[in-house]
């Protein structure tokens, strides 16, 4: 029975996994990972030259952060037109036509 249950449960996590993973919070978190990692083994320079891939490695992250939203916003912009679309009132158009 115990098999059964740790099957079902391995069989559940691939998917939710996958779904966070593949998700813009879960390609957040890994940049942000990867961000730390490269500060880190770049701070053995100069001073200065870190500090400055430190903020290099920002804005990339702010500029990837910004299109990601302007996707968004664009989708949102189509759905809402659509939407509206939908609820315009038939009888408008036909006169017109």
């Amino acid at each position: 029975m115990w098999i059964l249950v740790v099957v079902l449960l391995v069989a559940l996590m691939i998917p939710i996994t996958a779904i966070l993973v593949d998700s813009p919070l879960g390609r957040s978190f890994a940049r942000r990972l990867e961000g730390g990692d490269g500060v880190e083994g770049g701070a053995g320079g100069t001073g200065g030259g870190a500090a400055v891939r430190r903020l290099e490695r920002r804005v990339e992250v702010l500029e990837t952060d910004l299109e990601d939203l302007n996707r968004s916003i664009a989708g949102m912009r189509e759905e809402l037109q659509f939407v509206q679309r939908l609820l315009e009132d038939p009888r408008k158009k036909k006169p017109g036509s």
